[in-house]
């Protein structure tokens, strides 16, 4: 919570006081807000910033509040990740009923987090397209409701608005109709809500000691809590009660069944009940909001309700509009941005800062609220000409992006902004689409001037129209009058095949994965499954552990860690040999990743869930693959995938096309972009290279601060999702003729793949973040680029490189699809066969190498790689590793923490011994353990002897963190042995030669009960050093050092991270 603020008007010594009236004693700031305007907040909030400028402090309810106002101190905030959303006094009174709520939860609540990361996927691209019937149905019952009453009738839009919003959230989200076109008053759960809102911002502003004396107000607010309550409770009710099997897959079954990949924990009942209250009142009252401003201001506002009628009319004729017209309806979208500038319908929100600051100069205190008021800050001069017009064409193509960043920011900000975002404006988008294409809209009062009703949220008060039937908006989709124009691309080769037979088989594919490579191959072979006709469903694992169905195949694609499962994978492997489920049924097949460089646990867990699922009665379709890629991982891969489909095909009794349909295809678009998809990211802090005269090699430090709510344990990974090398983003936008900054929608039948669908989006973000530049072709991707050509010669050389010359020649070589293509000009590609040629980007982990007893932030040590490209073409970049290199501070990454195995961390007791052995950046775990160790020590708490072998080439090039190691050696904390292999002391060269001089120390402290940890490359360093440990155990012990070794693993006291 955050701590107590100064009164109005103080500061630190040096500081200017905070612009603002000096509070009063007790009532503080009231009487000057009752007599600043008789208006609402958003009116007073802009009459203070008249008087004040863009900063001033107002002391209400005991409390101190700061106002920022300007574009200048908002960018301020909102650049620096210091500052983070505050539940400000209003929204802690809300909590009352929406508790720990996405809107309403504390950063630090660790429901926050699980919540966040399960519901995000909610409001995707994919599940837009989803939702989109649900949101047809219930505006096509409003519309209907205006033409039977007539043009006469008298239309009270923010209440039909209403109605309409909250019907849609409840079909789209929850699967309830709540029918509010049928009755007569609105639903109780509106009334409830909009007074409890009033209620909630009231109570912020009373004086301490009021609120016990409404004992009326009090009763009321009671009351109408648990009316909200009891509708969620039974939206719930409805759906338990529902067989398993017969439920919807939609936002609530989300809420009720989904596992957190990260914790593995599902969202409490109670965190449920949150959930619905929130996006009940989320997701219709500003929506509603949104559409009765946009009414007003078509109606204010002639030349522009003639622009927006035409981009209707042109798109959508007399017919029933479809989803596939939303990204044609780009002026609607002008419309609803300059709404939302000049009305942004939740007016305020609040951050606070993580420790003592100044903003604008100006000092304030660490937890403070500093309220961000849209309104005056979307009316800053210094950004918008004219500030009151009302313009939609400052969201034009080419415009929006002069627009500067925090300029316009209704949904919020960072991750903590509306995940509802695409929802709210799909549905807007298309309500006000109908509207304008089936009737002709006058205001029902000429004179009509526009008051603000306000809750928490703000409505134009008082605004009705009258409609006039123009046409009926449900003609076939033949009935367009003039189709968009547009330009798609597809495969050259299979753009005119025919559409396979929709029998609608089930289809799951499951996923173990850490890197990203299962995860890739599982959506493949779902994205693949979708073109021929089959109802696919792609998750991870553990989403599925206890409700394997029995219908149609199951494919588990899964990866050893160290011999343990994924992440993502965990659950379901625990339920699977722990609980003996009854599986009889279910029909699957396995297929398993790994590489032999850990020939100890190569396909240990694939071999577990294959072995585990026959005995519980499940059905093995096949023999279980595996792939290696140590040696040819896409040739495994290509020869275990290419049976799959006829074998699926004749077991269950599907034809098999013989065409196929691509998987995208690609629309030309005058549409804006879209804007990022919101994520919680991590935000680079610091940048620096770690090496000295190391003859062009690089390894980076990075601190990262990482996402609100998110913390890590000592050992664990931060895995980067990294960005394609912009040099490789331009030389495959040179091959295909294409402009970076052209826009493109992408569709497609198959909503499985990596890249967005129906989101307008520039081509260089769609090449630069959704698909692997860097990644050696596929046999498969060489196979269709020969298929492309008509040069006889370029035709059979590429496809001898799809098959027998694939693993030496172009996976060796490291040949991308880039390379292919500039080397084989005769091939015709576009955009949209490239997209579906390419891999998704994978996750690269990292070792934390910081710990988190010090701060609230990571810190990386990434070796850059950087060396002449095996394929002959200029320089190879490693992807994550020159993505990292480029990140400067304040970029943001979307990363995120993910845990090694159990035994690769530090004993949970500090006295214990332990004996760390590195070579280069494998160094980056150690530091993290050394650290937590020191902080342990600085505890007071008893620490055994610590002890790090490293090896790296030269004392004054690459002894990484050696001032830092040598504090902690001089305080008699840490013992350091390293070899230097470009200066070796005594014949030493490399670790294990140093390991072996000091084995009768390692003997020592092994038998003292130490742990033993080692973290360096799997191809040299690894099987070097675990050969010399088992030398040391044989001289120990006198058994076999195998043995000796297998021991120590086995009692989970030696664990290895190479790779």
């Amino acid at each position: 919570m955050p701590t107590a603020p100064p009164p109005a008007g103080s500061h630190a010594p040096g500081v200017p006081s905070m612009p603002g009236p000096a509070p009063l004693p007790l009532l503080g700031n009231l009487t000057d807000v009752l007599t600043a305007s008789a208006g609402t907040s958003v009116d007073f909030a802009d009459a203070y910033h008249r008087a004040y400028g863009g900063i001033f402090a107002l002391t209400l309810a005991g409390r101190r509040t700061v106002f920022a106002s300007s574009h200048a101190l908002v960018s301020e905030m909102c650049a620096d990740p210091l500052w983070t959303k505050s539940v400000h006094p209003a929204l802690e009174e809300v909590r009352a009923f929406a508790g720990d709520g996405l809107f309403t939860a504390y950063g630090d609540e660790p429901s926050w987090a699980v919540a966040h990361r399960l519901l995000m996927p909610a409001f995707g691209a994919v599940a837009m397209k989803d939702y989109f019937p649900g949101m047809l149905d219930i505006a096509d019952q409003m519309f209907t409701r205006w033409e039977r009453f007539g043009a006469g009738s008298r239309i009270d839009v923010p209440d039909d608005m209403t109605r309409l919003t909250l019907d849609t959230i409840a079909l789209c989200a929850f699967g309830v109709r709540l029918n509010s076109f049928y009755t007569g008053g609105l639903h109780p759960f509106v009334d409830a809500m909009v007074r409890s809102l009033a209620e909630a911002g009231a109570r912020s502003e009373r004086l301490p000691g009021l609120q016990p004396l409404l004992v009326r107000t009090n009763r009321r607010y009671r009351e109408d809590i648990a009316t909200m309550r009891r509708v969620t409770e039974e939206i719930v009710a409805a759906r338990t009660a529902q067989p398993p099997g017969t439920r919807p897959d939609d936002l609530l079954e989300r809420m009720l069944t989904a596992v957190d990949p990260v914790t593995g924990a599902r969202l409490s009942e109670e965190n449920v009940r949150h959930q619905l209250a929130t996006f009940l009142i989320a997701g219709h009252e500003t929506t509603s909001g949104l559409l009765s401003f946009a009414t007003h201001e078509l109606l204010a506002h002639p030349e522009v309700l003639r622009e927006a009628r035409r981009n209707v009319d042109e798109v959508l004729g007399d017919r029933t509009p479809a989803f596939e017209d939303l990204a044609h309806l780009g002026f609607l979208g002008q419309v609803l941005r300059e709404t939302l500038r000049l009305h942004p319908t939740a007016p305020a929100f609040a951050l606070s800062p993580a420790r003592d600051t100044t903003l604008g100069g100006h000092a304030v205190r660490k937890g403070e609220d500093v309220l961000v008021m849209l309104s005056t800050l979307h009316r800053d001069p210094a950004v918008w000409d004219r500030p009151e017009a009302f313009d939609p064409d400052r969201f034009a193509p080419g415009r929006m992006d002069a627009i500067p960043e925090y300029a316009w920011m209704p949904f919020g900000h960072g991750a903590r902004a509306c995940i509802g975002r695409p929802f709210a404006l799909q549905e807007a988008t298309l309500v006000l689409a109908m509207m304008l294409q089936r009737f002709d809209i006058e205001r029902a009062d000429p004179d009509y001037e526009l008051t603000i009703q306000e809750s928490l949220t703000i409505k134009p008060k008082g605004l009705a129209i009258r409609a006039a039937a123009r046409r009926s908006g449900r003609g076939g989709p033949d009935a367009r009058t003039a189709a968009p124009a547009a330009v798609r691309q597809g495969d050259p080769d299979t753009t005119d095949a025919a559409a396979p037979p929709a029998h609608g088989t089930p289809l799951l594919v499951l996923y173990g994965s850490n890197s990203g490579t299962g995860e890739s191959l599982a959506r493949t072979v779902a994205a693949d499954g979708t073109l021929r006709g089959w109802r696919a469903t792609v998750a991870p694992l553990d989403e599925f552990a206890g409700r394997l169905p029995t219908e149609g195949p199951v494919v588990l694609v899964t990866s050893s860690y160290n011999g343990a499962p994924p992440d993502n994978a965990r659950g379901f492997v625990g339920w699977l040999t722990t609980a003996r489920p009854d599986l009889s049924g279910v029909d699957y097949l396995v297929l398993g990743c790994g590489s032999l460089d850990w020939a100890a646990t190569y396909q240990r867990v694939p071999a577990l869930v294959d072995e585990a699922m026959a005995a519980a009665g499940a059905r093995r379709i096949r023999e279980r693959g595996a792939t290696d890629a140590r040696t040819d991982f896409f040739g495994d891969w290509e020869r275990w995938y290419a049976p799959l489909w006829p074998l699926l095909s004749e077991r269950y009794g599907v034809q098999e096309t013989a065409g196929r349909r691509p998987r995208y295809r690609v629309v030309e678009t005058a549409d804006e972009p879209a804007p990022p998809e919101e994520t919680a990211t991590a935000v680079v802090l610091e940048n620096r290279e770690l090496l000295r005269g190391a003859g062009g090699r690089s390894t980076r430090h990075l601190e990262i601060r990482l996402p609100d709510g998110v913390r890590y344990r000592t050992g664990d990974r931060l895995s980067v999702l990294p960005e394609n090398d912009p040099a490789l983003v331009a030389r495959l936008l040179t091959r295909l003729g294409m402009r970076g900054d052209a826009v493109r929608t992408v569709e497609s039948p198959a909503p499985h793949g990596p890249v967005p669908v129906g989101r307008p989006l520039r081509v260089a973000e769609l090449l630069g973040r959704y698909v692997d530049l860097a990644a050696p072709a596929s046999p498969r991707a060489v196979a269709r680029l020969a298929a492309t050509t008509d040069c006889p010669p370029e035709r059979d050389e590429l496809r001898r490189l799809a098959g027998e010359d694939h693993t030496e020649h172009v996976l060796r070589r490291g040949l991308t699809l880039v390379d292919l293509l500039d080397g084989f000009a005769s091939c015709r590609v576009d955009l949209a066969l490239v997209l579906e040629l390419l891999p998704a980007p994978r996750p690269r982990p990292y070792s934390i190498s910081s710990a988190p007893e010090e701060q609230d932030q990571v810190a990386l040590t990434v070796s850059v790689l950087e060396e002449p490209a095996r394929s002959g073409h200029g320089v190879f970049r490693g992807a994550a590793s020159g993505y990292l290199r480029r990140a400067r501070p304040g970029d943001r990454l979307v990363a995120t923490v993910t845990a090694p195995p159990e035994t690769f961390r530090p004993p949970a007791d500090t006295a214990t011994p332990v004996v760390m052995i590195a070579a280069g950046t494998g160094i980056a775990p150690f530091r993290g353990f050394v650290r937590a160790r020191m902080a342990a020590a600085a505890a007071g708490r008893p620490v055994g002897p610590t002890v790090l072998f490293f090896g790296c080439r030269h004392p004054d090039e690459d002894d990484l963190y050696a001032a830092e190691l040598a504090g902690h050696e001089e305080a008699g904390r840490l013992e350091v042995h390293r070899a230097y292999s470009r200066s070796p002391e005594d014949g030493i060269r490399y670790v294990q030669h140093r390991l072996a001089e000091r084995g009768g120390r390692v003997r020592e402290l092994v038998d003292d009960g130490a742990h033993l940890y080692v973290c360096g490359n799997a191809g040299t360093m690894g099987p070097a050093v675990e050969d010399t440990l088992r030398q040391i155990g044989a001289a120990a012990s006198g058994q076999d050092g195998a043995a000796w070794l297998d021991g120590l693993r086995g009692a989970g006291r030696y664990a290895t991270d190479t790779y």
